[in-house]
């Protein structure tokens, strides 16, 4: 039998996004076994809307996309989980993208996937997706030693995750939850990067000046937290010393 697909969406306050979000994964040419989605304290319908679509809803009390994300992989029944946010549009291959790479690559835990811009000035679309995911994954390279995952377009393996819940820093608010993850889930599976895996997000992040600093503050944080541990030098040699004696990471 084909593994099945959980997907899950954190979201909070995002009703309309998160619609159109649902109707885009509606049109996929692999269905998903299920949609998980986490109402992380709304005020608006959002809640209404994942039931309308035939989302299975859960809540999680706890503040912060880290603990709400988390509970969503602790519920999903799928053998695949993937992610991505309410304000996603994946393109019509998406799942189907992900499980025939999983199917092809035993050997790989997580995949990722980019990003194109599908709002704001049309003229800046591309050049600040190259700047926003490039500095992403270059900075996330240097700090892991291997891709990161990117919390908008990722898959990986429910077995995988079930490896690091453990170890997960879902009670700190201030932490990228994708980067924290890939900490843990690099250490011993494979990331690799996905193409095939296209979708759509809002240029959002650009619009309010401190929310992105809060942004670039919490990526730094998510990486110091890890330290000394994860010092890159010593992650690095750690991840080469497995590597040559052949243990599957």
């Amino acid at each position: 039998m084909p593994p099945t697909v959980s997907i899950v969406i954190p979201v909070k306050d995002d009703a309309a996004q998160l619609r159109r979000c649902l109707r885009a994964l509606a049109r996929q040419t692999r269905l998903p076994d299920e949609i998980v989605v986490v109402d992380n304290g709304s005020s608006d319908d959002s809640a209404a809307v994942a039931v309308a679509a035939g989302a299975r809803l859960i809540r999680c009390d706890a503040a912060g996309i880290p603990a709400a994300a988390a509970a969503g992989y602790d519920a999903a029944r799928g053998d695949l989980i993937l992610r991505l946010d309410a304000d996603s549009v994946p393109a019509p291959v998406w799942v189907a993208a992900f499980a025939q790479a999983f199917a092809t690559r035993p050997d790989v835990g997580a995949f990722t996937g980019g990003a194109r811009f599908i709002d704001g000035p049309p003229a800046l679309r591309t050049p600040l997706a190259a700047v926003y995911l490039g500095g992403y994954a270059a900075a996330g390279l240097a700090a892991l030693g291997h891709p990161p995952l990117f919390g908008s377009n990722m898959a990986f393996r429910r077995e995988a995750w079930r490896h690091v819940r453990s170890r997960v820093h879902r009670n700190d608010a201030t932490l990228h939850d994708d980067l924290d993850l890939a900490f843990h889930l690099g250490e011993h599976r494979r990331i690799r990067y996905l193409p095939q895996a296209r979708l759509g997000i809002s240029m959002r992040p650009f619009g309010d000046p401190r929310a992105f600093a809060r942004r670039v503050r919490g990526g730094f944080r998510t990486v110091f937290v890890h330290w000394p541990t994860d010092f890159p030098p010593v992650r690095w040699d750690r991840r080469l010393l497995r590597g040559l004696r052949g243990v599957r990471r």
